[in-house]
C-alpha cells in the first residue's frame, strides 16, 4: 500500500514530513539531524554519538527533558550512525505540542554547562570500554574498518576512533560541533500519525519557525579508492575462540547494486537456512555461528562475513570454505527459489516495520534525506527487478579476492601470548 504524506519547508530550511494515519491515537514525532560519525575531524572523532547523549542534557528552558515528556505519557530515544543522528518521540495526539516544544528548544539550544559535559562524556566513556575494550572481540570492527578504508571517514565506528578523543573534549570543541550541524537547515522533522497537515503546520511554525536557520553544512568528505588488491591482518586476543571477519566494498545506498546485494546477504548469511549456516555450520563444521550483512550506509559501504570458528579447526579452513562459497556464489548464481525466498523476506521486512508509526516517520525522514521521502513507496519495486542474472553479475563485480579485507582475529595461545 502506498504511504502518503505532505512536505513543506519553513523560511529557516527546515523540511517538513506529515503523513496522516487516523487508525491510531498516538502521534510520531522523528527529528533527523544529517550529521554522523562520517562528518567528524578525524582528531576529534566520537562528537555525533557524544551529542546523541547531550542532547537528552537540558536546553534553555528544559532542565530535565525526560520528566514533561512522561508526565505527557510519551516515550523517546535516540541513535547515531555514520551517516545520521536520529530522536523519536511517541506520544497521545493531545500531547503533541509537548513533544514539538521538546524538540524546538534543544534545537534551539543546548544548554551547555561543564557539568552536563562531565557527565555525559562519563556516560560515553564508560560505553566505550565496555563494549568496545573490555568485551570480546569489541575492538574487531576497529581493525576490520581501518583495513578497508584508507581515505574515507567510515574507517573509524560510531563510538568514535579513540576514547581520548572523547575524554579531551572540550566545551568550546561541542559548541562548535552544535552551530555546526544541529540547525534547521540541517534537519527533517518528519510527524506521523493522527494528525492532518492541516493540524501540524500551524503548530510546526510556532515551534519551530523562529528558530535561526544556521549555516547550511556543505559535505565534502575524501572519496574511498578503489581497492586493487587483498588485504589481510592478524591480531591475537584473550577470547574463546578465534574469529574471522571478511569485508567487501559496494556501492552507495542508493546504487541500484545495493539491492541486490542485500539481498545476496539474505541468501548467502541470514538465519538458520541461509547457505553459509547450511553449509559451514551444520554440514562441515567449520563455524560455530557465521553471518552475512552489509553495512547499509549512505556512502559505498561494505558486506560482511563475520564467524566463529569451531574449537580444533584452522581459520585459514574455515577461510577457504568462506572463499569457496563466494566463488560458488559467483560462478553458478542462485536458483529461482533462492531468489524468491529471500525477495518474500524482503518484502515481509519492510511491511512489517511499516506497521509502526515510528518507523514509518523515521523511514519517511530517512528517505527524504536520500533525495526524495517517495523512495519509500519505491524500495519494494527495487528489489523486485533484481534477476538472477543481475544478482550473479553484481556478486562478480564485488566479491573478488583483490575487493576483500581479511581479519583473523584469533584466540592466544601459549606460543603466541
Amino acid at each position: 500500500m502506498k504511504l502518503r504524506f505532505n512536505r513543506f519547508t519553513l523560511s529557516n530550511g527546515l523540511r517538513v514530513l506529515v503523513h496522516t494515519d487516523p487508525t491510531t491515537p498516538m502521534v510520531a514525532v522523528n527529528v533527523l539531524y544529517d550529521v554522523g560519525a562520517r562528518d567528524e575531524d578525524p582528531n576529534r572523532t566520537g562528537f555525533a554519538h557524544l551529542f546523541e547523549h547531550l542532547m537528552f542534557g537540558g536546553s534553555i528552558n528544559i532542565p530535565d527533558y525526560d520528566e514533561p515528556l512522561q508526565m505527557a505519557g510519551g516515550e523517546n530515544n535516540a541513535y547515531t550512525t555514520n551517516d545520521i543522528t536520529n530522536y523519536y518521540i511517541q506520544v497521545p495526539k493531545q500531547n503533541l505540542e509537548t513533544a514539538l516544544w521538546l524538540e524546538s528548544d534543544r534545537m534551539l539550544s543546548l544548554a551547555f554547562s561543564p557539568e552536563s559535559l562531565e557527565v555525559q562524556r562519563k556516560v560515553v566513556c564508560e560505553e566505550f570500554k565496555e563494549h568496545y575494550i573490555n568485551k570480546p572481540y569489541g575492538n574487531a570492527w576497529e581493525h576490520l574498518l581501518a583495513l578497508a578504508y584508507k581515505a574515507h571517514p567510515y574507517q573509524w565506528q560510531t563510538i568514535g576512533k579513540s576514547l581520548k578523543h572523547v575524554e579531551d573534549a572540550s566545551l568550546a570543541d561541542v559548541k562548535a560541533f552544535f552551530q555546526k550541524h544541529y540547525n534547521p537547515s540541517n534537519a527533517i522533522l518528519c510527524i506521523a500519525g493522527n494528525i492532518t497537515v492541516a493540524e501540524a503546520t500551524p503548530l510546526v511554525e510556532h515551534w519551530f519557525g523562529s528558530i535561526p536557520p544556521g549555516e547550511r553544512y556543505v559535505r565534502v568528505l575524501p572519496q574511498e579508492p578503489e581497492q586493487t588488491e587483498a588485504r589481510h591482518k592478524t591480531i591475537h586476543a584473550d577470547v574463546p575462540l578465534d574469529a574471522l571477519y571478511k569485508a567487501w566494498h559496494i556501492p552507495a545506498r542508493n546504487m541500484q547494486p545495493y539491492y541486490a546485494c542485500d539481498l545476496i546477504t539474505e541468501i548467502m548469511g541470514n538465519g538458520l537456512s541461509s547457505r553459509l549456516h547450511q553449509r559451514l555450520v551444520k554440514e562441515q563444521a567449520l563455524f560455530s555461528s557465521i553471518s552475512c550483512y552489509h553495512t547499509g550506509s549512505l556512502d559505498p559501504g561494505l558486506i560482511v562475513v563475520q564467524g566463529k570458528v569451531v574449537e580444533g579447526k584452522s581459520i585459514e579452513e574455515a577461510d577457504n570454505a568462506v572463499a569457496r562459497e563466494m566463488a560458488l556464489l559467483v560462478a553458478e548464481g542462485v536458483s529461482p527459489e533462492e531468489l524468491q525466498k529471500a525477495k518474500n523476506k524482503v518484502t515481509a521486512a519492510i511491511e512489517f516495520e511499516d506497521l509502526s508509526i515510528l518507523s514509518r516517520a523515521n523511514n519517511l525522514a530517512f528517505y527524504e534525506l536520500m533525495g526524495n521521502a517517495n523512495y519509500i513507496n519505491e524500495e519494494l519495486s527495487r528489489y523486485q527487478v533484481v534477476t538472477r542474472e543481475m544478482l550473479q553479475g553484481t556478486a562478480a563485480a564485488f566479491l573478488k579476492s583483490e575487493n576483500c579485507n581479511t581479519l583473523y582475529y584469533r584466540k592466544k595461545r601459549n606460543d603466541t601470548e
